[in-house]
């Protein structure tokens, strides 16, 4: 294992060198990750996430290697743009000065990126940082061993261990990373790992980009195109076997179309997977075994609460495999209804006035997704302005993630900072601030001793200025 310690030091005395890189130079080296990715280790990219918990390949392109080319891309196109100063404008009495602000990187960063999309939540955030210039140590999640072996292959072959080094490891490398005064950290995880990073972070002040979870809420009023509405949901449900940040938690259901939407989301569901899904080479697995429990717990606590399965509820304990699921009928004390869910169990809930919706939405933490599905303007209004949530979909699920033009990110128990595009460049950098004085100052006007003539050009400034 490379001696830690000497890595950070180098990295440390690397980080200035390479701050001071141009944008051509940042994006030789994004485009030497981007080959990486694209062509020569995409095959075994593949293999190793269908090995670690049965994705399948177009799902491995779709949402783990093609969101990062699109990053990448997105960051040649505009780097130089990013990187240039940004002129502001200054009040009269700083007369003879012209002020700006600079980007420039905010140093040694470290990674620790999760289970669920492995390649995508490694190096998308990767990419941010490296078109910042900064120096970067990657910890990715053990829980996916075979693409983590890859991953620290693609480091190895594109990077100087100086510039971005990989550690693989459990939670002991994890805890004696955040031991090191890196300048910031960006974790990819649950709330409850988020507040442990908060607080090591917090012992040396580095600064912390957040993504976390929590339950997401769905709401489908009467208004909405039903058999749309629950083929768009059942997709993103269980896309990726229901292990999305941003994946549909919870149903909310205008009581009225409660049945009409329950039929056609069976339908798609058995469209998408077949009537043997335990067969179908499109559905993947719970990533390990100790996941698989907690969601066959909450199956079992589902019984207990009055729960009504509408759609599968089985599973196989030697695959890790579990069925699209959808229950009903739950009471409010059902783990399902409590904790972020993250499988493909979903339950459902009905209501009668989208005031009921909106209630229960903001009896709960702030999600980092919220979907409505409505065709009604005044309703989508309603929703928007009386929620609160780190992203938004309208008649549709998940693909707000997919645009980098748009920030990325969740709001105090569901993540802190934004990612993707020009918002994940400002996050790996500092804002810094230069004011540059090249004639006369207007300041000097008002320097002791304070006379009778510079408290009324005080007061003339405090009046105009």
């Amino acid at each position: 294992m490379k001696n830690l310690q000497d890595l950070f030091k180098a990295q440390q005395k690397h980080q200035y060198s390479l701050g001071n890189s141009t944008a051509k130079q940042r994006i030789k080296r994004l485009n030497a990750l981007k080959k990486a990715i694209e062509i020569t280790y995409r095959t075994e990219l593949q293999e190793a996430l269908y090995k670690d918990f049965k994705k399948p390949a177009i799902e491995t392109d779709l949402t783990e290697i093609h969101p990062v080319i699109s990053e990448i891309k997105l960051i040649k196109k505009n780097l130089k743009h990013w990187m240039a100063p940004q002129r502001v404008p200054s009040p009269l009495v700083f007369m003879g000065s012209n002020a700006y602000v600079h980007q420039e990187p905010k140093g040694v960063c470290l990674i620790i990126s999760p289970w669920n999309f492995p390649v995508n939540l490694t190096l998308a955030p990767l990419a941010s940082a490296i078109a910042a210039g900064n120096t970067v140590v990657i910890k990715p999640s053990e829980m996916t061993p075979h693409t983590a072996a890859v991953l620290e292959k693609i480091i190895a072959a594109v990077f100087e261990p100086s510039h971005v080094s990989l550690f693989q490891g459990d939670a002991t490398v994890a805890q004696e990373l955040l031991s090191l005064p890196f300048n910031h950290i960006f974790f990819t995880g649950s709330p409850a790992v988020g507040k442990l990073v908060m607080e090591a972070a917090s012992k040396h002040l580095s600064s912390v980009t957040l993504e976390l979870g929590g339950k997401s809420p769905t709401i489908v009023d009467a208004s909405a195109n039903i058999d749309q509405a629950a083929k768009k949901i059942a997709w993103a449900k269980f896309l990726n076997n229901g292990q999305i940040c941003v994946s549909p938690d919870y149903l909310l259901i205008e009581s009225s179309i409660k049945n009409r939407f329950v039929k056609a989301f069976v339908k798609y569901s058995r469209q998408f997977y077949s009537e043997q899904v335990e067969k179908s080479e499109d559905y993947g697995r719970i990533v390990n075994e100790n996941h698989f429990k907690r969601l066959v717990t909450h199956l079992e606590d589902a019984k207990i609460h009055g729960g009504i399965i509408e759609m599968g509820g089985d599973y196989i304990t030697s695959e890790n495999y579990m069925s699209p699921t959808l229950i009903s009928g739950l009471s409010e004390q059902a783990s399902l209804l409590k904790d972020e869910i993250f499988g493909p169990i979903l339950p459902l809930k009905t209501f009668d006035k989208i005031e009921e919706a909106i209630n229960y939405i903001r009896a709960g933490e702030k999600p980092l997704a919220l979907y409505l599905y409505s065709k009604k303007a005044e309703v989508i209004k309603r929703v928007l302005k009386n929620t609160r949530a780190g992203s938004t979909a309208i008649n549709h699920s998940v693909i707000q993630y997919s645009n980098h033009h748009l920030p990325f990110g969740g709001s105090n128990n569901s993540g802190i900072g934004k990612a993707h595009g020009y918002y994940g460049f400002q996050e790996f950098s500092n804002q810094r601030s230069v004011l540059k004085q090249y004639s006369f100052s207007a300041v000097e006007l008002l320097m002791p001793p304070y006379t009778p003539l510079k408290k009324k050009i005080s007061e003339w400034t405090v009046k105009w200025f």
